[in-house]
């Protein structure tokens, strides 16, 4: 059995604003095991990339704040321990791979520069030794000339090979855990694959954890062992993706299946999810998936859903599942 290498119980990260409070994450739970890939599944503007923030505290504060819940590693609360500490952690234990490559790196530094540093922060050696480690990660990414690509500047990457020197520079301290937001966002098809290469033999041959981001099932179904699915700052379902794509239980992850091209029929219009995302400035009481969901009931109204074990590798928060308990 895998060793726990991660647990998330409750967190909550509030934003104070001049409009009032954005609950962006407001009650997620999950865990993540040695060697394993979970992911994390929902819209934009569920909550995924602010939680994955939240981790390793790497949002402006004020105005945000984590307000509730743990997030224990190594026996150590990442929430509540000191700055100092989690330094060490970021970077070193628990590395991160940002959406957006061209804002993350700095535009007056080369590659190699940036990379050097990280390597020097966690573990100081030679600076010959760096440039070799550095070179060998682009080299690791298939990125051509990686000698000359250590002399260049972010903008004089197209975005393909920028995305790939970031996930390099994630990789120069043999982090425990990777967490990747949605790497392939902003690339073509051929670069998304090649991603995709470099992450599946990460885990298969470093035996890396990883929390992959996404709103896009294919790739869940591609790379995932287990998938949490997020709406409105909360986790709904939880299981394994095989149980999670072929059996899901919540009407959200019901509504988000669906949504995925079929070739097989002759369909001229996907279908799709009514209604929006709630704003996270004004949560609808009770269930927050209420205002969209089809099965709503008149509890889904008043009262929030716990997260119940329906078998022994799926999870779900919805009244359907409670009601049926009781009956």
């Amino acid at each position: 059995m895998p060793a726990m290498l991660l647990e998330v119980d409750d967190l909550q990260t509030w934003f104070y604003t001049g409009r009032g409070i954005v609950k962006a994450v407001n009650g997620v739970t999950f865990s993540l095991q040695e060697g394993e890939c979970l992911c994390l599944v929902g819209e934009s503007g569920c909550g995924k990339s602010v939680t994955a923030l939240s981790l390793l505290r790497l949002f402006d504060s004020p105005p945000g704040k984590i307000v509730g819940g743990r997030v224990m590693f190594d026996g150590t609360d990442l929430v509540s321990c000191p700055v100092s500490h989690l330094r060490h952690v970021r970077g070193k234990d628990i590395s991160m791979v940002f959406q957006n490559a061209q804002s993350a790196f700095n535009p007056v530094f080369t590659i190699g520069d940036q990379i050097i540093e990280q390597i020097n922060v966690h573990g100081r050696i030679e600076h010959a030794d760096a440039v070799k480690l550095a070179c060998k990660l682009l080299e690791e990414m298939s990125i051509p000339e990686p000698e000359r690509a250590l002399k260049m500047y972010p903008h004089q990457m197209s975005g393909g090979m920028k995305q790939r020197a970031m996930i390099a520079m994630s990789l120069s301290c043999n982090p425990r855990i990777l967490i990747a937001d949605e790497p392939t966002t902003a690339v073509d098809v051929t670069i998304r694959a090649q991603i995709m290469n470099i992450l599946l033999d990460l885990k298969s041959r470093r035996n890396m954890s990883i929390i992959f981001i996404t709103h896009d099932l294919s790739l869940v179904r591609e790379i995932g062992d287990r998938a949490a699915v997020v709406y409105g700052g909360k986790v709904v379902e939880t299981g394994t993706v095989e149980n999670i794509l072929q059996k899901p239980a919540h009407p959200y992850t019901r509504g988000l299946i669906s949504c995925l091209p079929d070739i097989s029929t002759n369909a001229k219009r996907l279908p799709s999810i009514p209604g929006t995302t709630p704003n996270p400035l004004d949560l609808p009481c009770g269930c927050s998936f209420n205002p969209r969901c089809p099965d709503v009931m008149d509890i889904c109204h008043t009262a929030e859903p716990e997260l119940l074990n329906i078998s022994n590798v799926q999870c779900v928060a919805c009244h359907m599942y409670t009601v049926e308990k009781r009956q």
